[in-house]
């Protein structure tokens, strides 16, 4: 069954990007590596520090747009529920 992610990502200024995929690792490189022009890359958004599983696109999608509707305060909050350090949840994943 095919999966989707709803993840975030921050950098060193913790300014949020709030993306969906059905390949997070894959997403996640593209992000650190710069691939694809925009708003993450500009601002050097490349730490991932909060990511979510559904098995329905259109879940991951809604979820998305509702996390993106958020104040900035509950984005920090449902981040730090589970990642109160604000790791970097990809660390390893590539070869450096």
């Amino acid at each position: 069954m095919k999966q989707y992610y709803v993840y975030i990502l921050t950098n060193k200024l913790r300014t949020l990007y709030t993306g969906v995929t059905s390949d997070l690792e894959r997403r996640v490189y593209e992000h650190k590596r710069k691939l694809v022009p925009g708003f993450s890359a500009r601002y050097r958004i490349t730490c991932l520090v909060y990511f979510e599983v559904t098995q329905d696109v259109e879940v991951a999608i809604a979820r998305e747009k509702q996390i993106k509707g958020w104040l900035r305060a509950k984005k920090i909050a449902l981040i730090e529920s589970v990642n109160s350090e604000w790791k970097d949840l990809s660390l390893g994943w590539y070869e450096e």
